[in-house]
């Protein structure tokens, strides 16, 4: 008859195990914390000081803060970047949820088409910017020209007050929606086929089977979807600094371009990092109300 080993025999094995667990987990804690939040910390201690770079920083407490409540064009950024968020994130997420729909089929090449909406992701936002800025030149631009075929006169879509923020905003979801796609796309493939099959034998239409069915079991994907979508959009600068620079005027001067002009134009450190406390405090605010709305909504696993 086997004996249980001993109480400190097991005691050690699973400080063993335990010991074993930190060492592998060692390099992913070491990113977390030098590359996440050690300039968290950094930029709410720069937030306390008035910092113009090459001078001694010099702490000021929270005049940084009463500085930042007055400042007008600290809350129209905010403002600009509020109006790109709700351009992008219903934009990408529905264009990337009907291309889900849309290749979610067993086809021949079908994973090759996937892989080709997936592309532009891939590319740097920088020579995105770059492509996007000659394809909507008013003169010789590849937009104006197409509708030019049609007798339409295109207008300069970077130039206006109006339709640059837009424009750019167009580019965000052309990039992101194939990305997108590909969670949805998990989300579809995971749902199973019978009660699909269970749907059709009830006689509900595909557009009642979507919204019945599909639709509430893609919550979890949703979830991840529109939090990633959020902070990505709150945090865009690179295809705004290339493509508008903030303008015309400051039409599409978000929050995030903002810190840079105070930050590497002006030099000052200090109330540049007091803007990026202010925002990183909205998007906290964003994804903890999004997480509240969807914690009761959201079906985690069915049984097939």
């Amino acid at each position: 008859m086997l004996r249980p080993a001993p109480r400190r025999t097991r005691q050690v094995g699973k400080a063993q195990q335990t010991a074993v667990a930190y060492a592998l987990l060692a390099p992913s804690l070491v990113g977390v914390l030098g590359f996440l939040l050690a300039p968290v910390v950094i930029v709410l201690v720069l937030s306390l000081f008035d910092w113009k770079l090459l001078s001694t920083p010099e702490f000021v407490g929270l005049a940084n803060y009463s500085r930042l409540f007055a400042d007008e064009d600290v809350w129209h950024s905010l403002l600009v970047t509020l109006y790109y968020v709700v351009i992008c994130v219903p934009g990408t997420t529905i264009l990337s949820l009907l291309l889900a729909l849309l290749v979610d089929r067993k086809l021949r090449g079908m994973k090759y088409f996937r892989a080709l909406l997936v592309i532009p992701w891939m590319a740097t936002p920088v020579a995105l910017g770059l492509v996007w800025s000659w394809i909507f030149d008013p003169g010789r631009g590849a937009l104006n020209q197409f509708l030019g075929v049609f007798g339409i006169d295109g207008p300069a879509w970077l130039s206006s007050p109006v339709l640059a923020m837009p424009s750019v905003a167009a580019v965000h979801i052309w990039q992101f929606a194939g990305y997108n796609m590909l969670f949805f796309l998990a989300g579809l493939q995971n749902i199973p086929r019978s009660l699909r099959e269970a749907s059709s034998l009830d006689g509900a239409s595909p557009v009642a089977h979507f919204f019945t069915i599909t639709l509430p079991l893609l919550r979890p994907t949703m979830l991840f979807v529109l939090i990633t979508n959020v902070i990505g959009s709150f945090q865009a600068f690179d295809t705004i600094f290339v493509m508008t620079e903030g303008g015309p005027g400051d039409s599409t001067e978000v929050a995030t371009y903002l810190i840079y002009d105070e930050a590497f134009r002006k030099f000052d450190f200090g109330y540049a990092s007091t803007i990026s406390v202010l925002l990183f405090a909205v998007v906290l605010f964003a994804t903890i109300t999004q997480f509240v709305y969807f914690e009761r909504r959201t079906t985690y696993e069915v049984s097939g």
